[in-house]
């Protein structure tokens, strides 16, 4: 797979300092002063969420000295609810969150600062970190678990709904909208195997194509087989209340009553700073990493949706896990 290049992706992204200015600080619990201690950390790891706690529990329970930045905005923060993880299906993402940052913070190597990182540079002794504060910290190693930005088409309610009854993964929220009336935002390719993953979870499918259709005859004659509808006028706006959508409105004024639209979307990077330092992407344009989610740049590994197509909490979780343990080994084997 080649790699996305370094001035496509920084116009793709178009995350400069501005678009970094996130709110701070979902989960109260308290806030570590990096001027209370030495600056100077085995791992610094640059997003709090499911992947980046889950890497610094690791870490944590390896006695290794670990800093957690995060800006407290995860792309789930509309999400009502969290499936398809053991032991926490059905919860919100929030709870998740604040019981994984309490069970890490036990772990008392392991410091939790609500900031933003906005520079990161390549030193003798590892890595250093600048935050918006003005504070800079210092680590032999980088862990980058930032997520990545959904680019939200430019159709009103789209966002509202997005993470509530616009939807992108069936196997996260697909039982809780089984069977129902259910549409899929989608074209060619993409669209007709997303259409056909879904036919597990409803018999009343309709592939909305918002424009002429791009799919080929042998998939269009397989849709009308399985009774699945394809609609190829241009939408114009999603109607709902409160997120929850109702219909879909066209541009000749027409609608279609839908309660559930499936979209996949694209997006770009969340951080721009692994890609600073030299970390290679994906075509896909997510972070390179290989089978121990290390990156292409030695004393830097990445997990969590920026490394990972496979967007879950579950696999946010897995990744982190092997994450911290790789780089723990890697702390290891340069002073073993």
């Amino acid at each position: 797979m080649q790699s996305t290049s370094r001035r496509t992706f920084i116009k793709q992204s178009g995350l400069g300092l501005t678009a970094l200015m996130l709110p701070l600080g979902l989960i109260s619990l308290e806030k570590y002063d990096i001027m209370d201690d030495a600056s100077f950390f085995d791992v610094i790891i640059i997003g709090g969420s499911y992947a980046g706690l889950s890497a610094g529990m690791a870490l944590g329970r390896a006695l290794k000295k670990v800093l957690i930045v995060d800006s407290g905005h995860p792309c789930n923060i509309q999400t009502p609810h969290s499936h398809n993880f053991l032991t926490q299906d059905g919860k919100t993402p929030k709870e998740i969150a604040a019981i994984a940052k309490e069970q890490v913070l036990f772990y008392d190597t392991v410091r939790f600062h609500e900031g933003l990182a906005i520079m990161a540079n390549k030193i003798n002794e590892g890595f250093e970190v600048c935050l918006v504060s003005g504070a800079v910290i210092r680590a032999k190693k980088l862990i980058f678990a930032t997520g990545v930005k959904d680019i939200m088409p430019q159709l009103d309610g789209f966002a509202a709904c997005w993470g509530k009854s616009i939807i992108h993964c069936p196997f996260c929220h697909g039982y809780e909208v089984k069977n129902k009336p259910t549409g899929i935002l989608g074209n060619g390719d993409s669209g007709f195997e997303f259409a056909k993953m879904l036919s597990n979870w409803s018999q009343d499918l309709s592939l909305f194509t918002n424009g002429p259709a791009t799919l080929t005859e042998v998939q269009l004659k397989k849709l009308q087989f399985h009774h699945i509808k394809v609609i190829e006028k241009p939408i114009a706006y999603f109607e709902h209340q409160e997120g929850n959508l109702e219909q879909i409105v066209f541009s000749d004024l027409t609608d279609h009553p839908l309660s559930v639209l499936y979209a996949k979307l694209p997006f770009v990077q969340q951080c721009v700073l692994p890609f600073a330092l030299g970390c290679d992407l994906t075509s896909q344009g997510l972070i390179k990493v290989n089978e121990f989610q290390k990156t292409s740049v030695y004393g830097i590994s990445a997990c969590g949706d920026s490394a990972n197509p496979l967007r879950s909490v579950s696999n946010a979780v897995a990744s982190g896990t092997v994450a911290g343990a790789m780089i723990n080994k890697e702390l290891t084997d340069d002073t073993f």
